[in-house]
């Protein structure tokens, strides 16, 4: 049955790399998923790149609008965070295309220190870098042309949807949040994906400690996540054991590769990353909460508990796309029309 799996989805995988292949290089606006936009046509959905600066560093975005779209209008908005290792350019830009598509004016930035976005040392990812990301994405949408302020939602993809829970605990500007495939980096980064290194904690907080030690001293960054994505190959993919971490392997090193996204942070990240958790107050969201989650994700129990602890609104929903994994819900098409219908109706219905 595994070998049957793996061949599937190796299949599945040269099928999409042949269409994905070199989209970045191919793509104006280095989009590289299926349907991306190649120009702006007038009357169309339209992609805007843009900058903005968010605590000193300048934040690269893109910000789409809806067919037929005049800056005298008022449009709902949602802002749009991408998954850990992940960029604009991406799944974040598929969703935020798709719901321009259906109406809104949506926005996808690159995380501080990652993607196209300024910071150094590169690919810091603390979680409150991470969250006032999310922020900062509302204070720019929110005086864009035609967005009506009193009607924005969020959207957070994998990492970004652990941030976008945390940015919501108390950023009361969000009218309704959803999240898709949710990672709590916390928990992972000090458990290990699926509590799978609960007896290392102490080791890895020391390896993190030395780390951010020898910054200090001698200005030497030190990385974790590290992958050689030219090394893959078929054979060292269908070996990984987690559905996340095999699928991701081929959706981020090769049928959706782009050369701003990389899996590696700062192992000094650790010592934030480790010691946050996306569930910590949860209970501070009080508006209408969408999880979404494939129904045979591994990760699925992180939406899983988010739903359970998430006592402080009435109105949530844990949505389990049926037949699809974690990676799955960031491509195949019949998965990402499932979402994007269970999308169009949250926001229809809370940012009215």
């Amino acid at each position: 049955m595994k070998k049957t799996l793996l061949t599937t989805l190796a299949v599945a995988s040269s099928l999409a790399f042949a269409c994905v292949a070199n989209a970045a290089e191919n793509n104006p606006f280095g989009l590289v998923y299926k349907g991306a936009i190649m120009e702006n046509v007038k009357g169309k959905v339209n992609i805007h790149p843009v900058t903005y600066t968010l605590n000193g560093l300048k934040i690269a975005a893109n910000v789409y609008t809806p067919a037929g779209y005049e800056a005298t209008k008022k449009y709902p908005a949602i802002v749009v965070a991408h998954p850990n290792g992940g960029v604009k350019e991406q799944v974040a830009g598929l969703y935020a295309q798709r719901l321009a598509e259906k109406g809104y004016i949506t926005i996808a930035a690159d995380a501080s220190y990652q993607g196209a976005s300024e910071g150094t040392p590169r690919n810091v990812d603390k979680p409150q870098f991470r969250t006032e990301d999310i922020h900062g994405m509302a204070d720019y949408i929110s005086t864009y042309p035609g967005v009506d302020a009193n009607r924005i939602g969020a959207l957070g993809i994998c990492g970004g949807g652990g941030y976008t829970l945390n940015a919501a605990k108390s950023d009361k500007r969000f009218k309704a949040v959803a999240t898709l495939s949710m990672f709590n980096s916390g928990q992972v980064r000090r458990n290990g994906y699926m509590n799978t290194q609960l007896d290392s904690i102490q080791a890895r907080l020391k390896e993190a400690s030395d780390a951010r030690a020898r910054e200090v001293a001698t200005g030497e960054i030190s990385y974790s996540g590290n992958v050689d994505f030219d090394a893959l190959t078929e054979e060292s993919i269908s070996k990984i054991p987690t559905d996340l971490y095999r699928e991701g392997m081929m959706y981020y090193g090769k049928t959706h590769r782009h050369p701003n996204s990389t899996f590696r942070y700062t192992t000094s990240s650790l010592m934030d990353l480790m010691t946050w958790d996306a569930m910590d107050n949860i209970n501070l969201i009080n508006v209408p909460l969408l999880l979404m989650a494939g129904e045979k994700a591994d990760s699925l129990y992180m939406s899983e508990e988010a739903f359970k602890k998430a006592t402080g609104t009435k109105d949530k929903e844990l949505f389990k796309i049926p037949g699809a994994t974690h990676i799955q819900t960031y491509f195949v098409p019949e998965y990402v029309d499932q979402a994007v219908a269970r999308l169009t109706a949250f926001y229809g219905k809370n940012l009215k």
